[in-house]
């Protein structure tokens, strides 16, 4: 078959691809540590990572081997049975959240997946109501539809899961109002990815643990997005002190390979699902477990979460340095960062990015998202700190 064009992809795209994504910006054929290309040869810096997916950047040979050698012995078995790499990867979670005993782990597919379960084990607590954070975002499926806040979102989908109460984040007044004796569970994620990287303050996390735990009511850390390293610790609830009820993982987890996963700390919590009160055909495969198992390893062979930690703080010191009159700060975690801007053009921005060779997002507008592989170098980092001038160029900040 010759080959295809961007242009050529995209129109069989439109014909064939449910459109709940809109037109795609390109069509990806391959990648290289940081860098992916497109269909016309175009190569772009990838600093969004597939939306904090592929931590060790695109086609890492401790990936790679990982899941050729378990491919070539065994990719699926259902349920019914376990197998070496699954069991492997619980106990590896289980040892990196600091989980004391009796502790548990159920694999799924992928972070609304894990969301779904969380909800189901809030189920077992006896209680139906459930509170979030007003701009959180946990999923699109219809249980986790109901913890995300965006009307947008919801709104085509009413009547969704009841008893579901949004409170704005770090205001401790509304917490302790909204967390009482109907509460089985309290969602938060320790920085809101999607409504422009806004972190809980440490302290509002630690109050949530007294609240939930006063009030008999789990409290689930949402690490979808800023686990497995992301925010230069193995998840970012560790940074506020605390132990939570479960957490749930699926993004980095895999570097590419979809799966997701609850995390219950200890034996009041992790007996609250018994046999046959959930399940799942694909969750725990050995093929996405191997991958899990080798970005683990990874990460911690070569001394990435102090990595993103330091870059991560390189980048907020070269954007401040460049005391641009658009910019007005960056925010965030270790190589889960937001720039903000002054005036609602962070889409057009993106967009120019893009046409220079830099994939970001602009998840509000006036928000740049940067989520780039855990192994990216400041060489890399200052390449796009150098070009963001000129992104900006004639783009008047608002008075």
């Amino acid at each position: 078959m010759p080959a295809m064009d961007n242009a050529t992809y995209l129109d069989r795209y439109a014909q064939s691809v449910m459109g709940v994504f809109g037109r795609p910006k390109a069509v990806l054929t391959r990648g290289d540590g940081c860098y992916v290309w497109d269909a016309d040869g175009n190569r772009y810096l990838d600093l969004l990572a597939g939306i904090a997916v592929n931590v060790l950047g695109h086609g890492h040979p401790a990936v790679v081997g990982a899941l050729c050698r378990q491919a070539a012995s065994l990719i699926h078995v259902s349920n019914f049975f376990a197998t070496p790499p699954q069991i492997e990867l619980a106990e590896r979670l289980l040892a990196v959240a600091g989980a004391p005993e009796g502790s548990a782990v159920f694999f799924a597919n992928s972070g609304t997946e894990a969301i779904e379960a969380a909800i189901k084990l809030s189920r077992r607590t006896g209680r139906t109501g459930l509170v979030a954070a007003e701009a959180a975002f946990h999923g699109r499926t219809t249980g986790a539809l109901a913890l995300t806040h965006k009307q947008a979102y919801r709104e085509p989908f009413a009547p969704l899961i009841p008893s579901v109460a949004h409170v704005p984040l770090n205001d401790e007044a509304a917490l302790r109002a909204a967390v009482g004796s109907d509460t089985g569970a309290l969602f938060l994620e320790p920085l809101q990815g999607e409504a422009g990287v806004i972190a809980a303050d440490p302290a509002y996390l630690r109050l949530a643990r007294e609240l939930t735990t006063a009030a008999g009511a789990l409290l689930i850390i949402d690490e979808i997005q800023t686990g497995v390293g992301r925010t230069g610790t193995w998840f970012a609830f560790q940074q506020a002190g605390i132990v939570p009820d479960a957490i749930t993982l699926a993004k980095g987890l895999g570097a590419g390979v979809p799966i997701g996963a609850l995390v219950t700390f200890g034996p009041h919590v992790s007996g609250l699902l018994t046999a046959g009160q959930h399940g799942t055909t694909f969750g725990g495969n050995p093929l996405a477990s191997a991958a899990g198992l080798a970005v683990l390893a990874t990460i911690e062979a070569d001394g990435l979460l102090a990595h993103a930690t330091s870059v991560g703080n390189h980048l907020v010191d070269s954007v401040a340095a460049l005391d641009h009159p658009l910019i007005t700060g960056v925010r965030g975690a270790g190589l889960l960062r937001a720039i903000t801007l002054s005036a609602d053009v962070a889409s057009v921005v993106a967009d120019r990015a893009l046409a220079a060779g830099f994939i970001i997002n602009a998840p509000t507008p006036d928000v740049l998202r940067l989520a780039p592989p855990l192994v990216i170098t400041t060489v890399q980092v200052d390449s796009f700190v150098t070009a963001l001038p000129t992104l900006l160029d004639g783009l008047e900040p608002t008075s």
